[in-house]
C-alpha cells in the first residue's frame, strides 16, 4: 500500500527519516570508495605480473594481456568479494586463463609457440631453450609451474587457484619439472664442467 501524500507527517518522524537516509547514503559510499582505492593499489601492483603469467601459460603474449584485462574486469566487477580472498592475483589468474581457454576453444585454434613471443612481452624469461621446454609442457602442467615458480603461490593456493586438488597440482608440477631437467639439463653447471 502507497503512503497517502495528503497524511500529515510527525515533525519528528520526518527528521529520523532523513537522518537514516544521509547515514544509509554515507554508509553506501564509504565502502565503495574504499573498494575502489582497494582495486586500484592492486591493479597496479598486479595486473602486469598476471598478464606475464597467462602470457607464459598460453605461449601468447597478446592473449595473456586480453585475458588479463579480462579478468581484472570481472575483479572490479565482484570486489567487495574477490577483494576479501586471501590473494586475489590467483583468483584473477585462473579467471583470466579459463577465459583465454574458452577464447581458444570457441576460435578453434591452438596458442601460439611460446618462443615466437619477445623475451619483452613474457617477462624476465629471455633464454631461448627455456622458453622451448616451457613450450613442450602441456598447458596443465605449464599453468602449475607458472603458479609455483612466477607467482609464487605454495602448493595450496596453486591447487585453490587452478581448482584442482593439492595432489594433482603436486603430481602435475613432479611432471613437469622432470620434463625440464631432463629439456635443460645442458644449461647446468655441471655439464658445462664436463
Amino acid at each position: 500500500m502507497e503512503p497517502d501524500p495528503s497524511a500529515e507527517r510527525l515533525p519528528a518522524v520526518d527528521s529520523l527519516l532523513q537522518e537514516l537516509t544521509i547515514e544509509f547514503e554515507q554508509a553506501d559510499d564509504a565502502p565503495e570508495t574504499v573498494a575502489i582505492a582497494d582495486f586500484d593499489d592492486f591493479y597496479r601492483a598486479r595486473r602486469d605480473r598476471v598478464a606475464r603469467a597467462l602470457a607464459l601459460t598460453l605461449g601468447d603474449a597478446h592473449l595473456g594481456a586480453e585475458a588479463a584485462d579480462e579478468a581484472m574486469t570481472r575483479a572490479y566487477q565482484r570486489w567487495s568479494h574477490v577483494g576479501g580472498y586471501d590473494d586475489p592475483g590467483a583468483w584473477v589468474y585462473r579467471v583470466g586463463l579459463n577465459w583465454a581457454t574458452s577464447f581458444l576453444r570457441r576460435r578453434n585454434r591452438a596458442p601460439k609457440p611460446l618462443f615466437e613471443a619477445g623475451p619483452a612481452d613474457i617477462g624476465p624469461l629471455n633464454e631461448p631453450t627455456v622458453l622451448h621446454a616451457l613450450a613442450d609442457l602441456p598447458v596443465a602442467q605449464r599453468a602449475v609451474v607458472i603458479c609455483r615458480f612466477y607467482l609464487g603461490l605454495n602448493e595450496a593456493e596453486t591447487a585453490a587457484a587452478l581448482h584442482i586438488r593439492p595432489g594433482t597440482a603436486k603430481s602435475r608440477l613432479s611432471r613437469a619439472l622432470a620434463h625440464l631437467r631432463t629439456s635443460l639439463d645442458h644449461l647446468s653447471p655441471e655439464a658445462s664442467n664436463d
